[in-house]
């Protein structure tokens, strides 16, 4: 099993960022996906989830309304679609297979 996240970078508070997270080595559309992620000095924390035909979506309160997670399981990727971001949304964001499998994570930074 491999996941590999990418799309990460600074941006400025209000601003959008599309994260990737690309699988292999697994069956990817038979498995529901998940997006975590970790602020400096803070818990790992569950941001948002997707069925494995992508029919079904669960968010954070803290998310919900500006981010969206959508999947191409014929590209086997999920997608974190991140708008109108803040500054407390600074953290570094993995992607998750059920099995407790992660990636490395990407680091997204909001600040002017």
């Amino acid at each position: 099993v491999q996941l590999v996240e990418s799309g990460g970078g600074l941006v400025q508070p209000g601003g959008s960022l599309r994260l990737s997270c690309a699988a292999s080595g697994f069956t990817f559309s038979t498995y529901n996906m998940q997006w975590f992620r970790q602020a400096p000095g803070k818990e790992r924390e569950w941001v948002a989830d997707i069925s494995s035909a992508g029919g079904t979506t669960n968010y954070a309160e803290s998310v919900k309304g500006r981010f969206t997670i959508s999947r191409d399981n014929a590209k086997n990727t999920v997608y974190l679609q991140m708008n109108s971001l803040k500054p407390e949304d600074t953290a570094v964001y993995y992607c998750r297979r059920t099995g407790n499998y992660w990636g490395k994570g990407t680091l997204v930074t909001v600040s002017s």
